[in-house]
């Protein structure tokens, strides 16, 4: 039987658009979408959700955040940027990516497509990129149908990405020189994006009722739910506008930290992003 979480509370609202929530070093970090920036919140400190402005970042939509193994952080985008101690940036790819992971080993992996959105659709599939600190980098995947979130398992042996449009999380074995193997589905029949993994191993993602990737403003608002491998749900939690990314963080990594928008379609999103309707939600997970 699923557990339904509880109704969660709003710890910073008046956002453009929301992704890439990140739990590091005490605070929420996310990344904002139209605004350039990155930005984080100790729910602690401040409860009310005044969030501190901690790097730039791309002035547009479809970036993610993560940081080398040295605590550097990155930023995706059009390129791919290291952000160093003393401000400055260094590029460590021209060709840009959408989501980004680090595994324990250090494995940088991002993924992204090629091509633009067009007449309404998806682009073709893409691929997932292993990048090295010099910058170089090969595929270690391809025909992910387009490719989103991606987390690392708690014993670092497995990557599972959200392949969005094919509504699955897709899961591939590590090696030790970081190539992907044994490709399988982890879960189906959901609407993954932005996600996240517990210490037991249950991967939080976004399911199939949410407007997020049907633009349909008649289905469900939201929704994130707990799967495990083979597709079980065990926990789900309702949002009030579709959830673009969750994050588990706090004192006791317990918190659920929920980044929702507004989604009427790729069309409106400059709009959507002038309303400043975004939200970073909370709730508790179970111990």
């Amino acid at each position: 039987m699923t557990e339904y979480l509880p109704t969660p509370r709003t710890l910073v609202d008046g956002l453009a658009m929301v992704e890439s929530g990140r739990w590091r070093d005490g605070r929420l970090w996310f990344a904002h979408w139209g605004v350039g920036e990155v930005l984080a919140v100790d729910p602690a400190v401040d409860p009310d959700g005044r969030a501190e402005v901690m790097a730039s970042g791309p002035a547009r939509m479809g970036w993610s955040i993560a940081w080398l193994p040295d605590g550097r952080l990155v930023t995706t985008g059009d390129a791919i940027t290291r952000h160093e101690p003393d401000g400055t940036l260094t590029t460590l790819r021209a060709q840009g990516a959408n989501e980004i992971a680090v595994d324990p080993a250090g494995h940088v992996y991002v993924d992204g497509f090629d091509g633009a959105f067009g007449d309404g659709g998806w682009p073709d599939p893409g691929w997932i990129d292993l990048l090295a600190p010099d910058g170089s980098w090969r595929r270690v995947a391809e025909d992910i149908h387009f490719p989103n979130g991606m987390v690392i398992t708690p014993d670092g042996a497995t990557l599972v990405v959200a392949e969005s449009t094919a509504g699955r999380l897709t899961a591939f074995d590590i090696a030790d020189d970081g190539s992907l193997t044994g490709r399988r589905v982890w879960a189906d029949g959901l609407g993954p994006d932005g996600i996240a993994i517990d210490a037991e191993g249950g991967i939080w993602t976004q399911t199939g009722d949410t407007r997020t990737f049907t633009g349909d403003p008649a289905s469900p608002a939201g929704a994130c739910v707990r799967v495990l491998d083979g597709g079980e749900i065990t926990h789900r939690v309702e949002t009030d506008l579709p959830c673009f990314a969750c994050a588990l963080g706090g004192p006791d990594g317990r918190s659920l930290f929920l980044l929702c928008n507004e989604w009427a379609g790729i069309e409106e999103a400059v709009a959507v992003q002038a309303r400043r309707s975004a939200r970073v939600l909370v709730t508790e997970v179970p111990r």
